[in-house]
């Protein structure tokens, strides 16, 4: 997966979510694809700048990211 698919799915996620659910969407992307991000290496303002979001939301990401070590899929 690349960082351009990455960046769709995440404005997509964001789009889709409820008013109000936009950052709560941000963080459940980075739970939930921070296996492909953490084994390529990739930057989390390099998706969020091909998402065409707020390079504000990268920490939102981040934060998903190391949360995914405390999630597990049920």
């Amino acid at each position: 997966m690349t960082v351009k698919q990455l960046g769709k799915i995440l404005k997509e996620m964001y789009d889709s979510a409820q008013e109000g659910y936009q950052l709560t969407n941000i963080l459940l992307f980075g739970i939930e694809y921070a296996p492909v991000i953490l084994e390529e290496d990739y930057k989390t303002t390099d998706i969020v700048r091909a998402s065409g979001l707020h390079p504000s939301f990268s920490i939102e990401v981040r934060k998903g990211i190391k949360l995914s070590k405390f999630v597990t899929a049920v």
